[in-house]
């Protein structure tokens, strides 16, 4: 044990610090437990193989606290999301998006003075170079939007040479802003070639999620107004993807931050693993599911298949796979969507596969079945819904998925940078295959 090892054991023990014990080969060997300000407690085994010999093994990191953040807490069981301390049903009812990402980067709501500044900045960033136009033509027509914003994204740092460099706070916040100014740009532009639609150039006089709607739907040669109705959903969709811990996306990021890559390629890598369908893509699969069964007629069919545990098919967008028993998320979603629904009128509710959905979510809200195995619509389910109303097809999903997500991304990226105790990321394994072995040449091989 190293000389800094006794002192910081030593200093725990004064404080009182708790202790883990693990036992390995008959000698036992005290681990510190360090406490959260909420939380469960967090057994400290970053120097285990070094006095043991011994790694930890944790398939998926999913008992594992990989850093120390500040920025967002989640209880699984009791269903609470807390961004910087506020709990997210509030910021969702009162705060805006530019506003929630301000409290994500800097880690306290903004004065009025401080949100002026903060989205003026935004405002000054919208528009992408002009060369970058180029890359979309470089794509087919029919690429996912997904692999069209990995690599725009990656690309920014062809252009912004003025905000790679890590290690300086200007930088940093410059390249921040950029990515969050330009992020909706960049996604509608991505959307609009996919359609085969001229690109609308952003409006800076409107909201963020305004905006946004509008660079997705406007064209040129007629009006367009954004409903505001639908512009409030799309911010709530916005502030609820904001940010959710240390996913797999955001565990992404910082692990291609440690090793000093800049920002806009962290992002790109943090886009590319929310790509995943069940990650980001999670509400892909729910409209997937629902054009799958097709028609209310053939729901009983497809829930006669969900309850044989014979039939691999299972519903996709009910119950929850972290969640112990509520996501709060969902309950917020849930009010968008139909407010969506009521919205968008008659015409868009008729659609097959919204009326697929709204009988599903009937059923599964009195079905015994459903109630008993906690299969309740959860948010992947009620944001797909309202996605599809507002106009968008289901593979721009996960792209608007990946607007929200970037500021997360970027908060968790410069907290990282930030750390002292950061060092690159080196996860290590259990090796199970072949011991050392000689080479032998083809002729004497059998």
């Amino acid at each position: 044990m190293t000389a800094a090892e006794n002192l910081r054991r030593k200093g725990a023990a004064e404080k009182g610090t708790a202790e883990a014990a693990v036992l390995i080969g008959g000698t036992r060997y005290n681990l510190p437990v360090r406490k959260g300000t909420l939380g469960p407690d967090v057994v400290d085994i970053s120097t285990l193989y070094q006095e043991t010999g011994c790694f930890a093994y944790d398939p998926g990191f999913t008992f594992t606290a990989s850093c120390e953040s500040k920025i967002t807490f989640i209880d699984f069981d009791k269903g609470i999301v807390l961004y910087r301390g506020y709990p997210i049903e509030q910021l969702a009812e009162h705060s805006t998006f530019l506003e929630t990402c301000y409290l994500l980067l800097h880690g306290e709501l903004p004065t009025a003075q401080q949100y002026e500044v903060f989205e003026n900045c935004i405002v000054k960033h919208t528009m992408v170079h002009e060369q970058m136009t180029r890359f979309y033509s470089g794509f087919r027509r029919d690429a996912h939007p997904m692999a069209v914003m990995v690599g725009v994204v990656g690309a920014l740092s062809a252009f912004y040479h003025d905000s790679l460099d890590i290690k300086d706070p200007a930088q940093r916040e410059m390249a921040s802003i950029r990515m969050i100014a330009k992020m909706p740009t960049i996604a509608a532009m991505a959307y609009k070639y996919s359609i085969g639609q001229p690109f609308i150039y952003p409006r800076n006089e409107l909201k963020y999620s305004a905006n946004f709607l509008h660079m997705c739907f406007a064209v040129p040669g007629q009006g367009y107004e954004v409903d505001t109705a639908l512009a409030s959903a799309m911010r709530r969709i916005f502030i609820l993807h904001a940010d959710h811990e240390q996913s797999a996306s955001t565990s992404t990021v910082r692990l291609a931050g440690s090793s000093g890559a800049n920002p806009y390629a962290c992002i790109s890598a943090g886009i590319a693993s929310l790509w995943g369908p069940v990650h980001g893509g999670a509400n892909e699969a729910v409209l997937m599911m629902l054009k799958e069964i097709g028609s209310v007629d053939r729901i009983p069919e497809y829930i006669k298949r969900a309850k044989d545990k014979n039939d691999p098919f299972r519903f996709i967008g009910f119950g929850y796979r972290v969640y112990k028993n509520y996501d709060p998320r969902a309950k917020i979603m849930e009010k968008a969507c139909h407010e969506v629904l009521e919205t968008v009128g008659r015409h868009h509710r008729e659609d097959p596969i919204l009326k697929v959905a709204l009988e599903l979510e009937r059923i599964a809200l009195s079905d015994d079945y459903f109630i008993e195995n906690k299969l309740c619509p959860n948010f992947d389910f009620y944001s797909g819904i309202t996605l599809k109303a507002l106009g968008f097809p289901t593979d721009m999903f996960t792209v608007v998925y990946a607007i929200a997500r970037t500021v997360g991304w970027i908060a968790q990226w410069k907290e990282m940078i930030d750390d002292p105790s950061q060092r690159i990321g080196r996860p290590r394994q259990l090796y199970t295959g072949a011991t050392e072995r000689a080479y032998v040449p083809m002729e004497a091989r059998t």
